[in-house]
């Protein structure tokens, strides 16, 4: 009897045993099953997303994101451009000419997400703006882009038509004659008036500005058909001062003071202000290209410079240690509320993309000015110049973005 009853629980704990199993097995599929079907699905979503990237816009320009993703190595169709063969590349951003040796910095391709960056075309280029004034606004890295765009530019000129720059105050002026188009570079490092204004004495200690005076320099600009602008580098300083007045004034007011983004966003604001008033909607294309980051630090404050870096930054998503986001988000802020008020301003957010490029800065190959000392030539890390970029380089993809902006337009 005891056998019996023995016999008939162990066969119900089989039974409840293998239905538990089933039940198991069952619910397993069910989870496979609905993975892939939400595989699917975000599949079909991250896809509906990538089309809505890709198709352009209203106004025909925006295809998709060209500021995110990675570096190609791409040494069958870059560089764009040889330095040697730019007649605009002299003694400025010519890495090759003082020195470097080693040139994989020129094959590097940026490969935006889900698109690719158009190759530049110098002559549908230079059609575009035939019979225009393209105007470049801003410190020395606009001038770095304003250099890159020429050397990009100059293989749809003829052999015959000068290749001469024409300086001209604070303006410097390339005539492309056969389309009746000029490309020229503006000095305004800080675009409001500032006590380094002069193209060629500007390295001044105690740096001063007219917060809310920028007519000296604006009224060069007035009729560009197409303004190129930025500002970041010289905001850096932690101590700024402000002019109240005129400067050599007798009754000008200085007040030194250490609120960098305040006064950065009371600048640009006077900028956008300037834009808002006198700009002629129905003519002018505007952009504002964001920070160029320096890479004086590596991974930490304490880490390697630009100095003897051969390749870019490799971590995905990267971002610099001395990128200034705030400065960033003023900028954003000012230009999104510009287009509130009915004035688009192209905000070229070309921060990310140049955080990784690390090996592609001046460093020592550049011209010295005075002779350098012992404790300087034993240490090329304190004399590396890790803020501007050889050419060909960086400001090429700047300058391919810009590109597209302004064909597709």
């Amino acid at each position: 009897m005891k056998l019996g009853k023995l016999e008939i629980r162990m066969k119900s704990l089989y039974f409840a045993g293998l239905f538990l199993i089933i039940l198991i097995t069952v619910a397993l599929f069910l989870t496979d099953r609905n993975d892939v079907i939400l595989e699917e699905q975000d599949s079909r979503v991250e896809e509906e997303q990538i089309q809505k990237n890709v198709v352009s816009s209203d106004d025909s320009v925006f295809r998709c994101n060209f500021f995110s993703r990675r570096w190609v190595f791409d040494d069958v169709a870059y560089p764009l451009y040889d330095e040697k063969k730019c007649s605009f590349i002299k003694n400025e951003f010519a890495c090759e000419k003082y020195g470097r040796k080693e040139f994989k910095y020129r094959n590097w391709r940026w490969q935006p997400h889900h698109c690719d960056l158009p190759r530049f075309n110098s002559s549908a280029f230079m059609e575009k703006i035939r019979g225009k004034r393209v105007v470049f606004v801003g410190d020395s890295l606009n001038r770095n882009q304003w250099t890159s765009m020429l050397c990009l530019i100059e293989s749809s000129l003829h052999e015959s038509s000068p290749k001469v720059v024409v300086r001209n105050g604070n303006l410097l002026v390339f005539q492309a004659i056969e389309y009746n188009a000029t490309i020229e570079f503006y000095w305004s490092p800080l675009l409001v008036e500032s006590n380094g204004d002069s193209p060629e004495y500007h390295r001044v200690k105690d740096r001063t500005v007219r917060i809310k005076s920028i007519e000296k320099h604006a009224r060069h600009w007035t009729d560009a058909d197409i303004l190129i602008f930025n500002s970041f580098t010289w905001w850096l300083e932690p101590n700024i001062t402000i002019l109240w007045g005129s400067f050599g004034s007798s009754d000008a007011i200085y007040k030194r003071v250490q609120m960098k983004l305040r006064l950065y966003e009371m600048a640009l604001n006077t900028w956008s202000d300037w834009l808002e008033i006198n700009v002629d909607r129905t003519k002018t294309k505007l952009f504002f290209t964001s920070l160029s980051p320096q890479h004086y630090h590596g991974e930490s404050w304490d880490g390697e410079s630009c100095y003897n870096v051969t390749e870019p930054v490799s971590k995905q998503d990267y971002w610099g240690i001395a990128t200034d986001i705030d400065m960033m988000h003023i900028a954003e802020s000012t230009i999104r509320k510009l287009e509130e008020r009915g004035l688009k301003v192209e905000y070229l957010n070309i921060t990310h993309l140049s955080d990784y490029r690390k090996d592609a800065h001046l460093s020592i190959y550049k011209e010295i000015f005075s002779p350098l000392n012992k404790e300087q030539l034993s240490n090329p890390k304190s004399y590396s110049d890790c803020v501007h970029w050889c050419l060909p380089g960086v400001p090429d993809v700047w300058n391919q973005i810009i590109y597209d902006y302004i064909i597709k337009s």
